[in-house]
């Protein structure tokens, strides 16, 4: 058992029957009355995030999270396969745990996988990936960088906003937690 003052972000918290991460934690020590801790929870299998308050030195139960580096080797259906890196163990996550991760994978990409208990909870995907654009309309005379966007499909199919200038066989850096466009990369 911890306590609430040792909820820092990225903690599993078990509330409730239910997994919750810490996304944002937040001590509070108002000049009247006792401390409490403010947080943000995100549900690990749902995705709902609530706010939920403590008071400071309550007991919380926390999960033990293993987070270990596996390589996403192929979709199988509507599950993924990967593979650990340490072990070559594969596993097979389904795509509701995968969620929008598979926005930006790529075959042979590192990923770390969260496990409980020995089943995924989630994938934690790199800040941001490089992609190559498959399609995107062709840029006309006079596009600027500082012009507005236009839409552009990446090679995993999702399809991000570019600046008018790029064309199609670019390689581009995306933002996995957003999909905003970062940059073009010269390789």
């Amino acid at each position: 058992m911890a306590t609430s003052n040792d909820i820092k972000n990225g903690t599993i918290l078990k509330l409730d029957g239910n997994l919750w991460q810490t996304i944002e934690f937040q001590h509070v020590k108002p000049g009247k009355g006792g401390a409490f801790v403010r947080t943000k929870l995100r549900n690990v299998t749902s995705g709902k995030v609530v706010d939920k308050t403590f008071n400071a030195g309550a007991k919380i139960e926390t999960a033990t999270v293993d987070r270990s580096e596996y390589q996403y080797l192929y979709q199988d259906g509507e599950d993924y396969v990967f593979m650990d890196n340490s072990t070559y163990d594969q596993i097979t996550v389904p795509a509701a745990v995968v969620g929008d991760a598979s926005n930006f994978m790529l075959e042979n990409q590192n990923v770390t996988v969260a496990m409980y208990e020995g089943s995924p909870l989630y994938i934690e995907m790199p800040p941001s990936v490089v992609l190559e654009i498959t399609y995107t309309e062709p840029g006309l005379q006079g596009d600027r960088s500082t012009g507005g966007t236009k839409p552009a499909t990446v090679e995993t199919g999702y399809q991000i906003q570019v600046p008018l200038f790029l064309e199609q066989g670019t390689k581009v850096k995306v933002d996995t937690r957003t999909g905003d466009y970062l940059g073009r990369v010269n390789e």
